[in-house]
């Protein structure tokens, strides 16, 4: 009966946006005509939503993988909750937060598209933000873009806690991750109207954005949550195949994520697309050739981390540098973020999955290095980078980067203090032991072996 309450509240909510939904007289589908859209453009971005959201279950697979046997369901399945849960919150008024009417320049007015009101079969109407954004695509496509940069990001954030997180409290904090964190640090990059906007912060595809609010989101969880028992922090990789084939997945993905957001079928997305293959290439060459050099042997898991740190690094910068540049952007962030899991390594720090040294670290060097060789590449930014003579760009992000920091991790401190207290986050030593596949869901990971 008491598990029954706690879910009483959460589902009467829900029950409140069914009905919303199914009264909502404000989104009118109009015709099947073209109309001002550019169907190339459109055919393009429907693919790209695609790729984008294959990336959170690929995520899945990359995280579950290196958990232990006992938690490799839920690790994949705090990735995938986010599918479900993100996309219920983003139609109701999240997609408002993010690029509804501008509010201060730091957040977007809830009720802008409240339920999707106003989100038309169209492009949106010339001289409104959104125009500015997406001006050959219909609105609706463009808000589901954006809506698989949402999905993923939280789930991001669950390998610094993997192995010791209780699921409803999980729910509660990336709930409010989205909207006191996500949602302000997106309005404020992508709005045209937003502070970091218009300061001259570039992002062409959430290295700000995404990876760096959630990177120290799981820097301020792993030390918010404390470490795993001692038994629970030496174990054996529950299926590399399974990393490997998350890797495979989120690099496939990936060109969604980047190319995808050029908005368009233009020589923005080609160039984003070529960067993107080119610094994850490197950055796994990087990997390698570190670890060797430290004498250990070359390993597939190493390799499949080195790619998504040049993945990383490369996503705020990859429609402003070009093809050389992502070479040294890759293998700048392997080496850095190698060096901070080594550190990290020999700290008392306990974040699991090695979120903040990959992640954080690797959106980090990615806006510094946007801000080195940040160039027009059919981008019509006219403020060049550091490596060009010009020096506003790189003074602005490395301010920037000091202020989104800041504020994504001591936000999320203190999301984690509120939500333990509605919630406790952490599962008792006992469900730790037993591990969360079984507490927290009821299910196990079997291996099928047969005998020949």
């Amino acid at each position: 009966m008491a598990m029954r309450k706690k879910y009483l509240l959460p589902a009467i909510i829900f029950l409140g946006l069914v009905i919303a939904g199914a009264f909502n007289p404000g989104q009118v589908l109009t015709g099947n005509s073209a109309g001002d859209i550019n169907t190339g453009d459109t055919a393009w971005m429907i693919v790209a939503c695609a790729l984008v959201l294959i990336m959170t279950p690929a995520l899945g697979f990359f995280y579950g993988g290196m958990a232990n046997r006992k938690n490799i369901i839920s690790t994949v399945f705090q990735s995938v909750i986010c599918l479900g849960l993100m996309s219920v919150v983003w139609v109701a008024f999240g997609f408002s937060l993010c690029f509804g009417d501008d509010i201060g320049g730091i957040i977007g007015n809830p009720m802008t598209f409240f339920m999707f009101k106003g989100v038309t079969l169209k492009a949106a109407a010339a001289g409104t933000p959104l125009n500015v954004l997406a001006p050959t695509v219909p609105m609706m496509i463009f808000a589901m873009f954006q809506l698989k940069f949402a999905i993923i990001t939280p789930a991001l954030i669950t390998g610094s806690f993997a192995q010791r997180v209780k699921f409803s409290g999980y729910l509660i904090f990336i709930f409010l991750f989205f909207v006191v964190i996500y949602a302000p640090i997106c309005h404020m990059t992508w709005h045209p109207d937003g502070l970091l906007f218009k300061y001259g912060i570039l992002d062409f595809a959430g290295g700000t954005v995404v990876h760096m609010s959630a990177g120290f989101a799981a820097l301020a969880g792993a030390l918010f949550m404390g470490p795993r028992t001692e038994s629970e922090r030496t174990h054996e990789f529950a299926n590399v195949p399974y990393v490997i084939i998350g890797t495979g997945l989120l690099w496939f993905g990936w060109f969604g994520f980047n190319a995808g957001s050029a908005i368009g079928v233009n020589a923005k997305a080609a160039n984003a697309f070529a960067t993107t293959n080119t610094a994850a290439a490197a950055a796994m060459v990087a990997w390698v050739l570190m670890d060797a050099m430290r004498g250990h042997k070359v390993s597939s898991i190493g390799a499949c981390i080195g790619a998504v740190v040049g993945l990383v690094a490369i996503t705020p910068a990859c429609g402003f540098v070009n093809v050389g540049e992502s070479i040294a952007i890759g293998a700048i962030a392997a080496v850095c973020s190698n060096m901070a899991v080594h550190f990290k390594n020999k700290s008392t720090l306990d974040d699991t999955l090695d979120v903040f040294p990959c992640h954080g670290v690797g959106g980090m060097v990615g806006m510094i290095m946007t801000g080195i060789f940040a160039a027009d590449y059919g981008t019509g930014i006219t403020d060049w980078g550091l490596a060009y003579g010009q020096y506003k760009t790189f003074t602005h992000h490395m301010i920037g980067l000091v202020g989104i920091a800041a504020f994504a991790f001591i936000g999320s401190y203190a999301l984690y203090y509120i939500t333990n207290m509605i919630e406790p986050m952490r599962v008792t030593k006992e469900e730790e032991e037993l591990g969360l596949d079984i507490t927290q869901h009821g299910e196990s990971y079997q291996t099928l072996r047969i005998d020949l």
